[in-house]
Order: structure tokens, then sequence, then C-alpha cells
């Protein structure tokens, strides 16, 4: 057997979710462009066409936005619990629990795609009870006349969005629903081929989200610049780093050789955040950062991904920083049970192998002669 480490470039299955080009930087979503879906679609739109395979008719989309507007409120148990664990628990740990309580409450069988409506509308009125909670803010309760990504943000901040950070959000969310087959989708698929049931395949994806390596690198890259302090500071810091073998947080992909499209998308809107004097520090220094890192390291083919500036635009829109990997999952959980739908409908339980390197035939030596 060849031993893969990784499982690196080894696929398991066939989709028509998401295509990815890596050499040439490249994303689409049931055959459109990431880059047509982020100047022209919107979050609901996007949802139903990963999931559905299909963009929605007028009609459609409205019913959809219904469905998922409606399914918003979580159970005082929920409710009682988050705020309970909300100032000591890591907010993934928390959004772990709160979706497998999820699965406790829900005793309807089948329509699967229903499920998956229900814990995506759910996860951001989980996410703004922790944050507000634990900052002794009064709970809201969701607004069902607004979008997802205004609700989001108006759960989060107390207020209605305007209409330049609503879309914001609309964007991140969208650029963050699928990758393809990544750590979380697969953690996902495994839990999925068992036939257990959507909560715990969902679960694992958030498990597998919380590391740093997946959905904590966001929060990572704005720690990044927040430690580098000054655009004056920049390239002494970033040589440094590479210089010592330690990496540069938001650079690098195991798929793409060129700039992570979803990178391009977010430097775009990272630069109309400009609110106050820290935004607009933490802005250059990042694009400086950019510049500097690709300098070094774009010969080899690391660039920025998605993370560079994600966790920038999320603290921008009011999102505290341990709570980045949560939004992630909030987006993504979309694509994660996408997935899932697809690979059931042709199952087959994913066990690999490994190759033992170990000894054989050993004498056993009883304990008191060790």
């Amino acid at each position: 057997m060849e031993l893969r480490k990784g499982l690196e470039d080894i696929a398991i299955k066939e989709t028509s979710i998401t295509f990815i080009d890596g050499e040439l930087g490249r994303l689409y979503y049931r055959g459109y462009s990431i880059f047509d879906l982020a100047s022209f679609s919107n979050f609901e739109e996007v949802a139903y066409l990963i999931w559905y395979g299909k963009l929605p008719t007028r009609h459609e989309l409205e019913d959809f936005k219904s469905r998922l507007a409606e399914e918003r409120g979580v159970s005082e148990d929920i409710t009682s619990f988050v705020v309970r664990t909300s100032k000591q628990g890591n907010p993934m740990d928390i959004l772990r629990t709160a979706v497998s309580m999820l699965g406790l409450e829900d005793r309807q069988e089948g329509d699967f795609i229903g499920k998956a409506i229900r814990i995506t509308a759910k996860i951001p009125t989980i996410i703004s009870l922790i944050q507000r909670s634990r900052n002794n803010q009064e709970f809201l309760e969701p607004d069902l006349s607004l979008s997802h990504a205004e609700n989001f943000l108006y759960m989060i901040n107390g207020t209605k969005p305007n209409a330049q950070d609503s879309r914001v959000l609309d964007v991140a969310l969208m650029l963050h629903m699928d990758h393809e087959m990544n750590a979380s989708t697969m953690a996902c698929l495994v839990v999925a081929s068992t036939l257990s049931d959507i909560y715990s395949s969902v679960v694992a994806g958030i498990s597998a989200l919380k590391g740093p390596l997946h959905g904590g690198a966001n929060s990572e890259a704005l720690k990044q610049f927040m430690e580098i302090g000054s655009p004056d500071n920049v390239e002494k810091y970033v040589m440094g780093k590479l210089s010592s073998g330690q990496r540069l947080m938001g650079f690098g992909h195991r798929i793409y050789k060129s700039m992570d499209p979803r990178a391009k998308i977010l430097k775009e809107y990272a630069t109309r955040m400009a609110k106050n004097e820290e935004i607009n520090r933490l802005i250059e220094i990042a694009m400086k950062v950019e510049e500097v890192g690709i300098k070094v390291l774009g010969r080899r083919g690391i660039y920025p991904n998605v993370d560079f500036y994600s966790g920038l635009v999320f603290y921008s829109l009011g999102f505290e920083q341990d709570l980045f990997p949560t939004i992630f999952a909030s987006a993504r959980v979309i694509g994660w049970t996408a997935h899932i739908d697809e690979y059931l409908k042709d199952n087959k339980l994913i066990r690999p192998k490994a190759i033992y390197v170990g000894d054989l035939g050993k004498r056993y030596v009883p304990i008191d002669e060790r």
C-alpha cells in the first residue's frame, strides 16, 4: 500500500457541489464562479443553490427565506446552557454542545434538508447568545423581518446594521459555505457514513473546525496583525518569523498555488470597512504583510488564504476574536450538510487502512518477571 499522509490527493467521492482550480485560483459552487456569486447573489440564494443544486425562482427564494427565519429561535434549555457557560467556555465547545442539544430536542424523522435549515438558522442565535451573555448584555430575540446576515449583526451588536455591513457579512458567509473535501467536511462524512444522524455529523465538523490549522486560523491571523502593531514593523516581523521557520498565519493552502480567490474578495471588502483608527491601522498592516509575504513565499506558491482577511472583516463587524471559528461554522454547515446528503445517496462506510510498522510474535512476559 502507498502511504499518503493527510490523505493528500486521495478522492473519496464524486461531487457536483464545489470545484476548486488551485493552480489558477478559481472556486465554483454548482458551476457558478465565486466572483459572480459574491458580486450578484446573497446568503439565502447561495445556500439554496448548494442544497438544492439550482438557483431558486423568486417564489422559491421567498419561501426559503421564511423557512430560515422561522427556525432562528432556540429553546430555554439551550439559552440557559449558553448563558451558564459563556464566560468560561471556549465558544466552539459551547456551539458543539448546543448543536448536540438541538439533536436531543429534534424528535422528527426524515426531511434531511429541513434539519440542515434548522441547524443553520439557529447557529447565529447561539453565537449571539455567547457574545452578549458573557458581556452582561441583554439577549435580543431574532428579528424575522431581517435577512440572515442583517439579523446576525442585529443580535450581536444590538442595533439594526447599515447596508454596507450587512452586505460584507453576507459575502463573507457565502465565501465560507463550502470548500470541497476539507478536514471538517471529511469529519462529517466519516460520521455520516456510519448512518449516524445529521446532528452528530455536524458536531464532528465543528470539532474539526475548532483546530488552529483549520477554522482557528482567522483568529490567529488577526492576532498577528495586532502583535505587529504598526506598518513600520511589518518587514522585520515577517522576515523574523520566516527565518526562524515559523508560519506566517493566513498564508498557504493545501490546494491553492496562487492567491485564494476568497482572499481576493475579502481584501476588497476589508478596505471598505475603515471605521476607526484601529481598524484602519490593522488593514494597513495586513496589506503590508501580504506584500512582504508574497515577495518571499510567492515563488513557492504560498499566498494569502481566506483566513488572512476574514478575521479582520469579522472584527470590524463587531464579533469578538474567539468567536471567529463559530462564524466560520455558521456558514460551513451548509457545505457540510450538502456533502453529507450527496454522500449518503451512494453511501459506503469510510474505513481506511494503516500500514503496520511494529514488531510481531513477541513473547508474553508475566507481570512479576517484567
